[in-house]
């Protein structure tokens, strides 16, 4: 399968619906890869807005 970018949260997914932020507004056009496993102290989690943990994708076209 593959992996898509919410073009609204930039979480990465093969789901058809975003389970973190529930739009359907998806890009194939994406690069870079941020793994966000503790939002409370990361500097890129801040950076990019996370809320959550999870795979995100550092630019979405």
């Amino acid at each position: 399968m593959v992996e898509k970018a919410c073009t609204k949260c930039h979480l990465l997914t093969t789901e058809n619906v975003c389970p973190n932020c529930k739009t359907s507004s998806f890009s194939t056009d994406w690069s870079g890869v941020a793994l966000v496993m503790d939002v409370e102290r990361s500097e890129i989690a801040k950076r990019l807005g996370v809320k959550k943990k999870g795979r995100y994708a550092i630019k979405v076209r």
